[in-house]
């Protein structure tokens, strides 16, 4: 289809090898099976799939069979429209997630920078209990303007869409934070 298809060229390699795919089918299978009930480890199948100088045919077939999933999925993606707006927004999410997680956990570069697995562990804890709490006071923030009547009517359903609790422009993450636990922010008395 290469003739037919000229403006593809740039991106079409050679075709899948499904007589790869069919030959190591049993293989593929058993190691998928010893994975999924954890009496292999994956690291130590990719490592005796590495050991050769020449590719181990399993590998192989499971290298084919990735490139058709591959082929499938781009195939998907370039037909529906919907599902290229699914991803995107999946995609927007979770980059404002990361955003969002860059900035409230600062320290270091937000990197972890420890090989202790329980200093790695404080450290990821920290940043959950940072990430729900800044959710939190801004969904409380937001349902107390939405629940006013002049703001809930402005608001078309594409404004509802985009709305979202990861927003941190207005928190401050440099100095110091004074915890009065016996406290609580009055939400329905602050103005909108």
């Amino acid at each position: 289809m290469r003739t037919e298809l000229p403006n593809l060229l740039p991106i079409l390699s050679s075709a899948v090898g499904w007589e790869e795919i069919e030959q190591q089918y049993d293989e593929m299978v058993k190691y998928t099976a010893a994975m999924q009930s954890r009496t292999a480890d994956p690291e130590a199948i990719l490592r005796r799939f590495a050991r050769a100088e020449v590719m181990h045919p399993t590998y192989k077939a499971l290298s084919e069979l990735g490139r058709a999933i591959k082929t499938i999925f781009l195939c998907r993606y370039l037909r529906h429209e919907a599902f290229r707006r699914e991803i995107h927004e999946g995609l927007n999410v979770v980059e404002n997630w990361n955003s969002a997680n860059g900035f409230v956990f600062f320290g270091k570069g937000g990197e972890i920078a420890t090989n202790r697995i329980k200093d790695q562990e404080i450290s990821v804890l920290a940043l959950h209990l940072l990430q729900a709490s800044l959710v939190y006071v801004n969904t409380r923030m937001m349902q107390s303007v939405l629940v006013e009547p002049k703001w809930s009517g402005r608001l078309t359903p594409e404004d509802y869409r985009g709305l979202t609790p990861l927003i941190y422009a207005h928190f401050n993450p440099y100095g110091r934070f004074d915890l009065d636990l016996n406290s609580r922010i009055d939400f329905d008395r602050q103005a909108a």
